[in-house]
């Protein structure tokens, strides 16, 4: 009986199918990224600088412990009522604002909150300020800030709204698109972030003991 050779395997295209099947899994895997919060650092203020005098009543005291429970003004809170607690801190309108120019500003005329004369006196001089643990989880503090951020957006966009028919967030896009040349958005932007200026401070953590 006549002896049979095993058949070859012919792998001369291997290694393009392996090519291909590395450019496939390069295009098509998706890379986790870290996500962060985008702030801009103060300057620093010069020798002779005088930091103002601020009422305690203007500041939101916010403090997250190294369990991650969550502090508002002393007493503890869910995290989902952290936004609307900090729209009726920043909308409260209980006084006047601040001087600009030289001028009083006065009282609020935009805001739509309780005017309880212990909760801030203006928006402009509500300053939110948030303590937190060197233990506690960088989620959650990430979590809080965008709690935040999400109270001032609402705020504009209602303010938006009622002053130019348009949310802040199609304002601020319409002004991005015109690539910041027109000059009328601008000024609606920015009339809409004076209303409402983002001042939020982060204390130093505190350590873990």
């Amino acid at each position: 009986m006549a002896r049979r050779e095993n058949p070859e395997i012919n792998a001369g295209s291997m290694a393009d199918i392996a090519f291909l099947l590395l450019i496939f899994f390069l295009v098509t895997t998706t890379m986790d990224v870290d996500s962060g919060i985008s702030k801009k650092l103060a300057e620093k203020p010069p020798k002779d600088f005088v930091p103002p005098i601020i009422k305690k009543k203007n500041i939101f005291e916010i403090s997250i412990n190294r369990n991650n429970d969550l502090f508002v003004e002393g007493e503890i809170m869910e995290l989902k009522d952290l936004k609307q607690a900090t729209i009726d801190f920043l909308d409260n309108g209980g006084g006047v604002g601040k001087v600009e120019e030289g001028v009083e500003s006065g009282p609020c005329t935009y805001c739509k909150g309780s005017k309880d004369p212990e909760s801030s006196d203006h928006p402009n001089k509500a300053i939110i300020s948030v303590e937190s643990d060197r233990a506690t989880e960088y989620g959650t503090y990430v979590t809080v800030q965008n709690e935040l951020l999400a109270a001032y957006r609402d705020l504009r966009n209602r303010l938006s709204q009622e002053r130019y028919g348009m949310s802040f967030t199609e304002l601020e896009q319409a002004f991005k698109d015109s690539a910041r040349k027109d000059d009328d958005l601008r000024k609606k932007v920015e009339d809409i972030k004076k209303a409402y200026p983002q001042v939020i401070s982060d204390v130093e953590p505190t350590s873990v003991q």
